[in-house]
């Protein structure tokens, strides 16, 4: 039979130990978050190219050893940092979409949505201008297609049981619509005046969306 007092002490060290643990885990987490916000800023404001680890540790307060803990390359970082803004705007689009049910205003909604973020200079230059340079322009498809394309295959079957279920037609509007948005997305990020491209952008693909709303099947 053991001891209380044995039994208390024993507690008592496993309690102090989980809380440094804790402690040391809250500690490792507001590192790298630091690390993070520190890195999205500067990569906004000066590019991939233009920004050093010593900026991002300065900015964030830390060492460099404790940046190496975390990412172990300044393209580790930057691909965090672009994984973090992806995921990011697909929450926010995935959240202005949910406030429709019809699947014609829920296809407009993501397209303004994502128009916006588009304008945006932390999204613009981190995932549009840098992203293809610093990752490699099929690593960059690969995440950006990751990030975005499960939206738009939701939004076009959607779409297409509206018409009808013309299913078989699924994977190529799918591929279409994508491919649109993405040189869309190019379009308005390289543009001099983003918010006049993303206006005759959101006018065309409306346009084609009006169009084939009319249409009583496809194919």
């Amino acid at each position: 039979m053991s001891h209380p007092a044995r039994v208390t002490k024993t507690v008592l060290r496993t309690a102090r130990k989980t809380s440094k643990t804790s402690r040391r885990q809250d500690y490792s987490s507001s590192t790298k978050r630091a690390l993070l916000d520190s890195a999205t800023a500067l990569f906004t404001d000066h590019g991939y190219a233009g920004t050093s680890l010593d900026e991002v540790v300065a900015a964030a307060r830390v060492t460099k050893g404790a940046l190496y803990h975390h990412f172990p390359s300044k393209l580790a970082l930057f691909e965090n940092v672009f994984l973090r803004v992806q995921e990011s705007t697909t929450a926010d689009i995935e959240k202005a979409i949910s406030s429709s049910k019809d699947p014609w205003e829920r296809a407009q909604i993501g397209l303004e949505k994502f128009l916006e973020v588009c304008r945006e200079p932390q999204f613009r230059r981190i995932c549009m201008q840098e992203g293809p340079v610093a990752l490699g322009h099929e690593r960059w498809q690969e995440a950006e297609k990751a990030a975005s394309y499960g939206i738009v295959q939701g939004a076009v079957d959607d779409l297409l049981t509206d018409l009808g279920g013309v299913e078989q037609l699924g994977e190529a509007f799918t591929a279409v619509f994508y491919g649109a948005i993405r040189s869309a997305s190019e379009y308005v990020a390289d543009a001099e005046d983003p918010d006049a491209a993303s206006d005759d952008v959101q006018a065309t693909i409306s346009a084609l969306l009006g169009g084939l709303r009319l249409l009583p099947t496809v194919g």
